[in-house]
């Protein structure tokens, strides 16, 4: 267990953070300390929970030397004693290090993989089931990039998901998502096997890449709407490639100035990931791979509609409940995600 005096410290820490905040730090600091203070919030509140904790347990020790007292004891020391090792281990799960991406908005980009037509219009599905999922959880959804197939699938879908934690909570959603069903094009009734891609990236900020106007190229092209209708006349669909990574980030949206906007914001969040998974793999260079890994080659998921059942790969979790997660209700897979990674990270740190 942490030893108590390092918890006073953290304790201390986040009275002085408070003390500072109270007392109106400057307006550079006050960012600043925020963060931090925030950060610290839910550490402290379990410091506190666990110290009282203590605190009953050498109250009720100490009543047992008294007579009138010891029988009443003697029925807390049970309850007590069995609830310190569940306090102490969500302190270590609070003290766990943080990953600085976790409180961004992210940005999810959903392409159709091998299967032809029914592999767009399951990516089209996974696209209502994660809109759904922000809906669900008060998050906004906004499409920054689509493109449909004649069917009324995703060619690809590129769309920003803002509110709290919401990083935190999709990351586990990237890799390859497979889905097994009877495409509604098959005269047989055959189950044909197809899949998509699921990319999720934390929203870089300007201050975190610096993209020098050298390194990119950007061209304009005619947009066209839907099926080829209602065709825009104007130059105002924007492709910009990253020259020495090769990335290339196209927006069609009706305004040119929105396009540079949207492309560039997509750019810089596609190096921020490429940068955090380059510095990832240097220091798990010797690590298995595990949960939240980001590796996107790995088929994460399975989605079964025969048997109606979703299965996770990478933590074996099954649910029967299909129809149900892909009208969204995705919490109770991710939350199984988000313990496995915990455990996984406290091994590590423990091991």
């Amino acid at each position: 267990m942490v030893p108590l005096d390092k918890l006073a410290q953290i304790a201390e820490r986040f009275e002085y953070l408070e003390a500072q905040l109270n007392a109106g730090a400057a307006p550079a600091e006050i960012a600043r300390l925020s963060r931090e203070y925030t950060d610290l919030k839910p550490v402290v509140a379990e410091i506190r929970a666990y110290g009282r904790a203590l605190d009953d347990l050498a109250e009720a020790e100490a009543m047992l030397a008294d007579p009138e007292m010891k029988a009443l004891a003697e029925e807390e020391m049970p309850r007590l004693k069995a609830r310190i090792p569940e306090m102490e281990q969500a302190l270590r799960l609070a003290l766990l290090p943080k990953d600085a991406a976790d409180a961004r908005p992210a940005i999810i980009e959903i392409r159709p993989g091998t299967g032809g037509d029914e592999a767009a219009l399951f990516a089209a599905d996974l696209a209502r089931m994660y809109q759904r999922h922000a809906e669900r959880m008060g998050w906004r959804w906004e499409v920054l990039e689509e493109q449909t197939s004649d069917l009324g699938g995703l060619k690809e879908l590129v769309a920003l998901v803002s509110g709290e934690g919401v990083y935190s909570r999709l990351k586990y959603e990237s890799g390859v998502h497979r889905v097994q069903r009877v495409p509604e094009t098959e005269a047989q009734g055959r189950i044909h096997t197809s899949a998509a891609t699921v990319a999720v990236l934390p929203e870089a900020e300007e201050v975190d890449i610096d993209i020098p106007a050298s390194d990119i190229r950007i061209d304009t092209m005619r947009s066209s709407g839907a099926g080829g209708q209602h065709v825009n006349t104007t130059d105002s669909a924007v492709r910009i490639t990253h020259i020495p990574s090769g990335i290339v980030v196209t927006s069609s949206e009706k305004s040119q100035h929105r396009n540079r906007e949207i492309a560039m914001q997509v750019l810089r969040s596609r190096l921020y990931e490429a940068e955090r998974d380059r510095l990832h793999s240097q220091r798990a260079a010797d690590r298995k791979s595990q949960v939240g890994s980001g590796d996107r080659s790995e088929r994460i998921r399975t989605y079964n509609f025969p048997q109606g059942r979703m299965t996770d790969h990478r933590i074996n979790l099954t649910l029967y409940a299909l129809p149900q997660i892909m009208q969204g209700e995705l919490t109770e897979v991710i939350d199984a995600l988000v313990a496995h990674d915990q455990a996984e990270r406290l091994a590590e740190i423990e091991g």
